[in-house]
């Protein structure tokens, strides 16, 4: 079987992270990055020194700031913050007008203005690629150092699912495929927000316990509101759904959590922000977008909700914990 031309959009850490698991003897993976300045310093220091300076790039990976190039593979994997892959989608669908690349979004997020999920914001620039997603706990750092992962795929289309799992196949990521694409988007996005509230909970020093009961309801808000959004219950569940939610809610080096934690401890979101470097904390954004999304719904969702308090500034950390702890009390079953 021969191997596929194969790009990344998106040189962050996830995108250069899927590059390393793509990377072959004998092909070419082309990491498509939009600041020159960063390209140039992998290209010449063989390094992502802003995003994974621990694991050095082999030659097979041709870091490029030319979407036209990248975007003549025949795969596409899309590692692009949610805000602006509407715009990387619009200049790069021109160059595939003839042809009708598979492409793979591994973008955790919900469109802030039209509550879009990824594969749909892709869908609307690229009516006729074939789209696939991809989620899981995947912590960059740990697959590019080759640490054994796993995580889903999902496609409408039976011969792409098949093909993009087949392209882990050999590496240190197993691949799992499911074709829930709207359940796996959600778990992948909705996660995030519940990561920044464990990570208040760790900032004001509120213990284990409180965590782990936190987490417990947090995957219960999510497979309600994941439903709700044309979700099937069985996938939270599964890797992207409780799988994302553990690593991303007790795993120091996962963004949000960091966010969140700094939060609890009496830092200003902005500084956060601030000082992050250019990277995207997903979940900041996606609290937006979920909160719409349930009050259309009609969901009950009371750790979105605080989670959207507390980043709005309308509560501080401790106020937006002791409203939770003083809803009105229910069975556990009454989710």
């Amino acid at each position: 079987m021969s191997v596929p031309t194969i790009s990344i959009l998106g040189a962050g850490g996830w995108g250069t992270a899927l590059a390393l698991l793509m990377a072959r003897p004998g092909s070419e993976i082309y990491l498509w990055g939009h600041d020159p300045i960063h390209v140039e310093a992998m290209l010449n220091e063989g390094i992502n020194t802003k995003y994974l300076p621990e694991v050095v790039l082999p030659s097979t990976i041709r870091p490029t700031t030319d979407l036209a190039v990248a975007a003549q593979s025949e795969i596409l994997f899309l590692a692009i913050p949610s805000k602006y892959l509407d715009e990387v989608v619009s200049r790069l669908a021109p160059f595939c007008r003839d042809r009708a690349p598979l492409v793979v979004s591994c973008t955790k997020g919900i469109e802030m203005n039209r509550g879009l999920l990824m594969s749909e914001v892709i869908a609307d620039r690229m009516p006729s690629a074939t789209i696939a997603v991809l989620s899981g706990p995947n912590l960059a750092g740990e697959i590019a150092r080759g640490i054994p992962a796993a995580g889903v795929i999902g496609c409408a289309d039976a011969a792409g699912l098949l093909r993009v799992q087949e392209l882990f196949q050999g590496t240190s990521f197993r691949a799992y495929t499911s074709r829930d694409v709207r359940g796996i988007q959600l778990g992948g996005a909705l996660k995030n927000i519940f990561a920044i509230a464990a990570g208040v909970s760790d900032g004001l020093g509120l213990g284990e316990n409180a965590r782990a009961a936190l987490v417990t309801r947090a995957l219960v808000e999510m497979t309600r509101l994941g439903i709700a959004m044309g979700g099937s219950r069985e996938t939270f569940g599964g890797l992207s759904g409780i799988g994302d939610l553990m690593v991303t809610c007790f795993s120091p080096r996962s963004r949000n959590h960091q966010v969140g934690c700094r939060l609890g401890s009496g830092e200003s979101l902005e500084l956060i922000i601030a000082s992050m470097g250019g990277m995207v904390a997903e979940g900041i954004p996606t609290t937006t977008s979920a909160r719409a999304a349930a009050r259309r719904l009609a969901v009950e969702t009371p750790i979105i909700d605080e989670v959207f308090a507390l980043l709005q500034g309308m509560k501080t950390p401790a106020a937006a914990m002791k409203s939770l702890m003083g809803r009105d009390l229910k069975a556990e079953e009454e989710v």
